[in-house]
C-alpha cells in the first residue's frame, strides 16, 4: 500500500518507510509499529502564511465562524491566524495543512 503523495524526510527514510508498509501488508509488523514508521520517517507538517490560511478557508466558500466551528477553534482564532498574529500549530495546522492538500472534505 504504497502511498505516492506522502513526503519524505530523506530518501533513506522513504525506502525504510516503505519497507515498513509492505511488512504491516504481509502481518510481519501491527498497525501501531507502522504509525511509529509514519511519525519518525514523514516529513512534518509546515507552517502556513497567514494568506494562505484565508485561500483555504475563502476556497472552502466558509465564513470565518464556520471554518472555526469545523476547526473547533474560535473565530477570533481564525481572524488573528489571517491577520498573522498568531500562528496555528498542533492539531489545527494539521487539520489546516489537510484541508489545504486535499480539501476541506477532508476534514469535515
Amino acid at each position: 500500500m504504497n502511498s505516492p503523495k506522502k513526503t519524505y524526510r530523506s530518501d533513506a527514510l522513504r525506502s525504510l518507510h516503505l519497507a515498513a508498509e509492505d511488512s504491516h501488508a504481509v502481518g510481519a509488523i501491527d498497525k501501531a509499529t507502522l504509525r511509529r514508521f509514519d511519525v519518525a520517517c514523514l516529513t512534518p507538517v509546515e507552517p502556513l502564511a497567514p494568506e494562505a490560511i484565508k485561500r483555504i478557508r475563502e476556497t472552502a466558500k466558509m465564513s470565518q465562524a464556520i471554518f472555526a466551528l469545523t476547526l473547533n477553534v474560535t473565530t477570533s482564532l481564525v481572524s488573528q491566524w489571517e491577520r498573522g498574529e498568531k500562528k496555528p500549530s498542533g492539531p489545527s495546522l494539521k487539520l489546516l495543512s489537510l484541508a489545504a492538500h486535499k480539501g476541506i472534505d477532508a476534514i469535515i
